[in-house]
């Protein structure tokens, strides 16, 4: 298994057809690579978006030149594995174990046999989770 640290931003857009290929394309018209994506609605016409990228700088000099406001960098983690029967339940294990509670997480299987997820915790558990992932 492979944990990693990631720093991830979100932009805000109005829930409507072409925002997301509107903001993918920018980015990548700027050279952005994204390791993942997350986007949901928050209600009042909006969605929100949160961005994973390889590089944190390029994706902020990118928003900018792109006119895409971003919010404050946040922190979550990247886990991948072999995708196998209880591989997610392994990583909530050793959290649950430390008395952390996962906030959030989406989860896929991403062929060949391996699965990727974030994993959110509170910003207080941060540094304690990274212990016990290996992060």
């Amino acid at each position: 298994m492979t944990v990693r640290r990631i720093d991830y931003y979100y932009v805000t857009v109005p829930d409507a057809p072409g925002e997301g290929r509107r903001v993918f394309s920018s980015l990548a018209e700027r050279g952005v690579n994204l390791l993942a994506v997350l986007a949901f609605p928050v209600g009042d016409g909006k969605s929100q978006v949160d961005l994973v990228p390889e590089d944190p700088a390029a994706l902020e000099s990118a928003a900018g030149q792109a006119g895409l406001e971003l919010s404050p960098r946040k922190h979550a983690f990247l886990v991948q594995d072999d995708d196998r029967v209880g591989a997610m339940a392994e990583v909530a294990g050793k959290l649950a174990d430390a008395g952390i509670n996962v906030t959030a997480a989406a989860a896929v299987a991403a062929g060949n046999g391996r699965y990727g997820m974030l994993l959110w915790v509170s910003p207080a558990d941060y540094e304690t989770a990274a212990t016990v992932l290996g992060a």
